[in-house]
């Protein structure tokens, strides 16, 4: 194998068809001399003479003959192998990709993203994978295709791509004494808080932003997601906090209430991340696509 010159196959291809060292040559753009070099390349490396003159013409030997389309065959693989991954076919993508994304982002996001695959790619399965308490490593071990929120962070290689910018503001239930009236940064410290953590701290923007006023909140309770926050908010008098774009729609339904944060806090730049290796593959390119589209619905970029 290490003395076997892959671009013999192309010649062999050229020549089996032109039936001619002229019209290989000409195929391939060599001069005749350096065609007929290459041939006599072929026969030693086959132990044949592959082409034979036949009065003005050549022909092929009975094994030039039963090698042509194995040679063809061959060549369109390697080409196949070293061309660029095209976009795919939706409908014939099989398999499942694990996507890493906080409870919110799936509320908000998952169900335009199923309806999507589901109808374009129906042999796909999405694997929504809850965030751990902990940093970790899992797209540069390949267990999961994208990471979508709030990239922290991210290793160098990364690729991060900005889906959409959030903020967050403040949410109680219906008839909490917050939810009438102007809300001033006072009246929400000295309000009992709920704070949503995947590491339970206790601390966060807000805190900062109100000791930058002269005030301190007391935290009442934290819980790991958005999801168990909203549906404690309902039944207590805790205030918290949320995206306001991508808890929208579970707020509405839940009949929470909603009020700008009196102070300032940073934004939430919600975006997509993943490992260099799938940046051509066609799938995950295809699938990134999609999360794209559902994710301009909430607000363009």
């Amino acid at each position: 194998m290490a003395e076997l010159d892959l671009n013999l196959l192309v010649a062999l291809d050229a020549l089996l068809e032109e039936e001619s060292v002229t019209g290989a040559a000409e195929r391939l753009h060599l001069s005749v001399p350096a065609m007929s070099r290459t041939l006599g390349r072929l026969r030693k490396a086959l132990g044949d003479p592959v082409l034979v003159r036949s009065g003005r013409a050549m022909v092929p030997t009975p094994r030039a003959v039963a090698l042509r389309a194995r040679v063809h065959g061959v060549l369109a693989e390697a080409q196949a192998l070293f061309a660029p991954d095209g976009a795919p076919d939706p409908a014939t993508l099989t398999g499942s990709h694990s996507l890493l994304a906080h409870d919110e982002i799936v509320h908000s996001l998952g169900a335009g993203l199923l309806a999507s695959v589901g109808r374009l790619a129906p042999g796909l399965t999405l694997r929504f994978l809850a965030e751990p308490p902990t940093d970790s490593d899992l797209l540069r071990r390949g267990e999961v295709a994208l990471e979508i929120g709030v990239i922290a962070d991210p290793p160098p290689e990364t690729r991060v791509e900005r889906l959409l910018t959030d903020r967050l503001v403040g949410v109680v239930r219906d008839g909490h004494p917050l939810a009438s009236g102007r809300v001033s940064a006072r009246r929400l410290a000295a309000s009992r808080h709920l704070s949503v953590s995947r590491r339970g701290r206790l601390t966060g923007p807000l805190d900062h932003a109100l000791a930058e006023a002269g005030l301190a909140r007391t935290v009442a309770a934290t819980v790991p997601t958005f999801a168990a926050a909203l549906l404690l908010l309902r039944e207590t008098d805790l205030v918290g906090m949320v995206p306001e774009r991508l808890c929208r729609r579970t707020v509405d339904s839940l009949g929470l209430r909603t009020f700008p944060v009196p102070v300032d806090l940073p934004d939430l730049p919600i975006a997509m991340a993943w490992h260099p290796r799938y940046e051509l593959d066609g799938a995950h390119a295809w699938l990134r696509g999609q999360v794209r589209e559902v994710a301009e619905t909430y607000a363009p970029r």
